[in-house]
């Protein structure tokens, strides 16, 4: 099962930090904001913490979707789900049990979301998906904003998309890396709904135009 309409959701990544409450105001018409906690150990670049997210969180409109690119995720992600965020996505590579840590988010009250970077296979979690409310294949090497979308991520979607529909749940697939009006048709061809786009709307002169064209370009796809 898989919504009809596109959700976009712009990373902050791509904005401008000194003007945080501004530029998550910017991006009202987005079905939510992707926030990206990176500690420079799990990936080579360094973001901010739980203090960030809590306001980002005060002042956002639209729900936040809480990427943490951290390592022991098992200790950490509990945390920001009691932020009261809407979603919580960690690493599969960055926790020991998955599904124990999805159940503890769920229990907190955020969704649950695995992520799984390119190198990462897919197949060990295809029985697990009934624990998990997204799934987030990255297509391209977390990190860094402005990298090249990875096509070669897509049979990852497929599988996933088969797999949840063998099991019969409303499974959110989400893409991060890349997106662009053109990669994101391929993206949704592929069996994604949910996108992170960065440079995509917060580099457009007009934001809410660039949402709009995602979300269209992408249900067309659908």
């Amino acid at each position: 099962m898989t919504s009809n309409v596109p959700r976009i959701q712009p990373s902050i990544l791509a904005a401008d930090f000194a003007n945080i409450q501004d530029e998550v105001a910017r991006i009202r018409s987005a079905d939510g904001v992707h926030v990206d906690v990176m500690d420079n150990h799990f990936v080579p670049n360094l973001t901010f913490g739980p203090q960030m997210v809590e306001a980002v969180q005060r002042v956002s409109t639209v729900p936040l979707d809480v990427h943490l690119m951290i390592t022991d995720a098992d200790r950490w992600a509990p945390g920001y789900a009691e932020l009261g965020v809407f979603s919580v996505t960690f690493h599969a590579e960055a926790t020991n049990d998955p599904v124990a840590l999805a159940r503890r988010i769920r229990a907190i009250g955020s969704r649950a979301s695995l992520a799984l970077k390119p190198g990462t296979a897919v197949e060990p979690y295809l029985d697990l998906l009934p624990e998990f409310d997204q799934v987030l294949v990255m297509t391209v090497e977390p990190g860094f904003g402005g990298q090249s979308f990875m096509a070669e991520m897509m049979p990852k979607l497929r599988t996933l998309r088969v797999a949840a529909e063998r099991h019969g749940i409303e499974l959110w697939l989400q893409v991060d890396g890349g997106i662009a009006l053109d990669t994101i048709a391929v993206a949704a061809e592929a069996g994604a709904d949910t996108f992170v786009a960065g440079s995509s709307v917060y580099g457009a002169a007009d934001v809410d135009a660039a949402i709009a064209g995602l979300r269209a370009a992408a249900a067309h796809r659908h």
